[in-house]
């Protein structure tokens, strides 16, 4: 049976949140799906810490780069302009590291991850007509979409970092516009595999997400948020799979609950 319409955006934003609630439900009462997907997450995590401390060790020396203009400041001027630089530059990476971090464990896990993605179908009908790629044909598909996603991001987040340097609103718009771009670029990553075994690529997953756009960005800044909680990343990847297969069922109209 097909699940209710969430009628107003509010209401499928809380829908979208639920998604990934019932991912990690699946996730929990299946140990399985643990072992399948925790070693390359932990993988990926390794690097991605290392580089994020990285940056924050070399935060300041990187702002002072930034922010030329300030050398003839006063001392307090100067500090300040500095310290909001060096707040911004690890707010973007932290948004491109979560973006980041979920292409590169996608693609070390994509056997795993497809697994996964699999065993949700199966629970709710499965895919008619499910369209069979090979391993390697579909790990460049993912990688290339993968780039072509981060690209963007990175464009967005230029101006993001430019957005910082604002008072107030630096600190308190910006970091609400970092997760609703997180959000949406994550819940197109993480449906990667659903769309490709309809032998849809990414341009029709923007153009059917976009029509689920408060759904679509429930789930994914819930996956945002979730991930910049210490090893939230490396614990709730197969989740965000899961979930992320029942947000392609919803968005494509099929089941998504149980007969």
């Amino acid at each position: 049976m097909k699940s209710r319409t969430v009628a107003g955006p509010v209401g499928q934003f809380a829908s979208g949140v639920g998604l990934l609630l019932r991912g990690l439900g699946m996730y929990a009462r299946n140990p399985g799906l643990i072992l399948l997907g925790i070693v390359p997450a932990l993988i990926s995590a390794a690097l991605f810490v290392s580089a994020f401390v990285a940056l924050a060790y070399f935060a300041d020396d990187l702002a002072a780069l930034l922010t030329p203009f300030a050398d003839g400041w006063s001392p307090g001027l100067r500090s300040l302009a500095r310290t909001v630089a060096g707040l911004a530059l690890l707010g973007v990476g932290g948004l491109l590291s979560v973006l980041l971090f979920t292409a590169v464990t996608l693609a070390i896990g994509d056997p795993f991850y497809e697994k996964i993605s699999e065993r949700v179908e199966e629970r709710y009908g499965g895919v008619p007509d499910a369209v069979e790629v090979p391993f390697w044909r579909s790990l460049r598909r993912s990688v290339a979409d993968s780039v072509r996603l981060i690209a963007i991001s990175v464009l967005i987040g230029i101006p993001l970092f430019a957005a910082g340097f604002i008072p107030v609103v630096g600190q308190t718009v910006v970091p609400v516009l970092g997760a609703l771009v997180g959000g949406w670029f994550l819940a197109l990553e993480l449906a990667g595999s659903a769309f490709y075994r309809r032998g849809m690529r990414l341009p029709d997953r923007r153009r059917i997400l976009r029509t689920h756009r408060p759904l679509a960005l429930g789930f994914g800044v819930a996956v945002f948020v979730a991930f910049l909680i210490p090893l939230g990343a490396v614990l709730l990847t197969p989740a965000a799979v899961a979930g992320a297969t029942l947000l392609s069922r919803r968005a494509l109209g099929q089941p998504v609950q149980e007969a």
